[in-house]
């Protein structure tokens, strides 16, 4: 996929989608974070994913394009790459409208999100640890068995299904103003999609891109003005682990559309992720704490004003869970 995407087109594909996504994926809660909105001196309002079917999300970008396809499409056999999540959310869509998937998935994926996967009766395939490798890999046995792909972000039906995130931020404010928005980052795929819809509306609003310190590609590729290779590590944020695929219409998108990108260390999720369970008692995994963590870095501009943090997931498994908890002070 390497044909430019424009925001105005994405907006106008997200906002057709939400209704239909909406027949099989109920809203989630967007909602003030009282004890984070007085740390910021802000008005913290979290739309909380993490409380979406499959705990992320991903499910909203795959139920769009698995809804593309027809019952001979998804009965054949859907082909992905996923480090996780985006594997669940096409899990959850054959579950619900029919069909069979393959997914090709890290040989360091989360035990529990790994789990999970099985129980939807997904066929998984374990190669590597870098959506680099898997992602060829994926395509090149759908391509080779007539079977569609489904990718994790690049795709404009996908990117699409995440946008419907601020189509609900947007009822939810009910015409209230909205200063910026704090999304982790990592194809590139909810902040195209959330990012749009929100400029579309919201034309002054404020878009911040959170990523790891130890696995930044899309920051780092913005940077570089051309898609490139990090030297990634293991991070507590594996949801936006991966480097970005070459030609991704994210790529592009991110360029447009993000205003500040916030590259945070591994200690500062730690912490986010502590703080969330600690005052909400809402249970989250390190992606969705990169977002808090990235609006603590930026507190001082954020001061006063009106704040959407997309808390994107909740798929962490116990043993990373108590790693957490047991480091944190």
């Amino acid at each position: 996929m390497s044909a430019r995407l424009s925001p105005a087109e994405v907006a106008e594909r997200s906002e057709r989608v939400a209704p239909r996504l909406r027949e099989h994926l109920p809203p989630t809660p967007f909602v003030r974070y009282g004890a984070f909105s007085d740390e910021l001196d802000a008005e913290v309002l979290v739309k909380c994913e993490h409380l979406q079917r499959t705990g992320s999300f991903k499910a909203r970008g795959s139920m769009a394009k698995i809804l593309t396809l027809t019952d001979a499409q998804r009965h054949a056999g859907v082909v992905t790459a996923s480090t996780g999540n985006h594997g669940l959310g096409v899990g959850n869509a054959l579950a619900t409208l029919g069909g069979h998937g393959i997914v090709y998935l890290p040989e360091n994926a989360s035990p529990s999100k790994v789990a999970a996967l099985r129980r939807l009766g997904l066929e998984l395939r374990a190669e590597g640890n870098d959506s680099g490798v898997l992602e060829p890999k994926a395509r090149a046995y759908a391509a080779e068995h007539d079977l569609v792909y489904v990718p994790p972000y690049n795709d404009p039906d996908v990117i699409a299904g995440q946008g419907t995130v601020a189509v609900e931020i947007l009822e939810q404010l009910d015409g209230m103003p909205l200063d910026a928005v704090v999304v982790a980052v990592g194809g590139g795929g909810l902040i195209s999609g959330v990012a749009a819809v929100l400029k579309k509306h919201l034309p002054d609003i404020r878009v911040y891109g959170a990523q790891p310190a130890l696995d930044d590609a899309m920051s780092a590729s913005v940077r570089a003005g051309e898609i490139v290779q990090v030297d990634a590590a293991e991070t507590l944020s594996d949801g936006t682990a991966g480097s970005v695929e070459p030609g991704s219409v994210t790529f592009d998108l991110c360029r447009q559309l993000v205003d500040d990108w916030v590259v945070v260390g591994e200690d500062a999720i730690r912490s986010a992720l502590a703080m969330v369970i600690d005052t909400e008692h809402q249970l989250i995994e390190g992606s969705a704490a990169l977002a808090f963590a990235a609006a603590r870095e930026r507190r001082t501009e954020l001061a006063g004003k009106r704040v959407a943090v997309v808390s994107c997931g909740a798929n962490i498994s116990a043993a990373t869970l108590a790693t957490v908890v047991n480091t944190t002070d």
